[in-house]
């Protein structure tokens, strides 16, 4: 990396690191079966040797936070297995973050066109990490710099590395409604649904605090007060119902609703350690 693209680099931001640390912890904490094996986040974020002793990687007291993270990561990776049989061939991540998937099963990965959208100061610096540590970008995986505070159209900057919205694709977004408006999220609902017939899209959003298990709920709030504190505050809540209308508006022909009560039922049962993920966070699945 030369000079100036080192200065063009930064790293990403602390919610993305706290992601990846999380599920590296359920590897290294959490009996098996694992429902999710992710240590190349770690890696790549490279965190100081005594990151596990951090308050938000307490093994007890944020295994439901950590456990909602492996089971959503889950999902997505079955979502894309599932898609990728059916001959789509085109995987879109928006806010990727540290995502991982490209490195841990290449076996898929490489079957399709993988294109990670993120801001270009992130993406720079996750670049620059996937080569030091050996991983490198195959052509295969397109990542994407896009600035969106400036008004950056993620669909024309992927339009202009390959992506082909003539063709069904599957695009996926985790952990990022919650950071925007309504407006914007409803925008890019309606920029998804018209790409072409047989593309998907899989959303997670956050549930107001009223529609939270009782249980769950100083932990919510704890992490709306962490993300307020970071500048980053969570903005946008969604019933269900809601989520599902406005993507019916924005021209989606089917829409489900996939609560975490369902992952975790999926990929938690009969757990012998009791380990579950929190409430708080659900997902829709629509297809255009």
């Amino acid at each position: 990396m030369t000079g100036e693209q080192a200065e063009q680099a930064e790293a990403p931001d602390s919610t993305a690191v706290r992601v990846a640390l999380w599920r590296a912890m359920h590897v290294q904490v959490d009996p098996p079966p694992h429902v999710l094996e992710d240590d190349i986040g770690r890696q790549l974020a490279a965190p100081d040797d005594d990151w596990r002793r951090r308050p938000d990687m307490d093994p007890h007291a944020t295994s439901g936070f950590r456990a909602a993270i492996v089971a959503r990561a889950r999902y997505i990776e079955d979502l894309v297995a599932e898609q990728a049989d059916r001959g789509v061939a085109q995987y879109v991540i928006l806010g990727a973050g540290l995502d991982t998937f490209a490195q841990r099963r290449p076996e898929i990965a490489s079957r399709l066109r993988v294109f990670e959208v993120d801001q270009p100061g992130p993406q720079a610096w996750k670049r620059h990490r996937l080569v030091e540590l050996g991983y490198g970008v195959p052509d295969w995986l397109h990542l994407v710099p896009v600035d969106f505070e400036a008004g950056g159209s993620w669909l024309e900057q992927l339009a202009a590395v390959g992506f082909d919205p003539g063709r069904p694709a599957l695009i996926v977004s985790t952990g990022v409604t919650m950071y925007l408006t309504k407006d914007a999220t409803a925008a890019t609902l309606r920029q998804i649904a018209g790409l072409a017939p047989g593309s998907m899209l899989a959303m997670t959003f956050m549930l107001p605090t009223e529609l939270v298990v009782d249980a769950d709920r100083p932990g919510l709030r704890a992490s709306q007060e962490g993300a307020r504190a970071s500048g980053t505050p969570f903005i946008s809540f969604y019933a269900p119902q809601e989520m599902l209308t406005l993507a019916r508006e924005a021209g989606f022909t089917d829409v489900r609703h996939v609560s975490g009560a369902q992952l975790a039922g999926r990929y938690f049962a009969d757990r012998a350690d009791g380990l579950r993920p929190s409430s708080g966070e659900d997902l829709l699945v629509a297809t255009t």
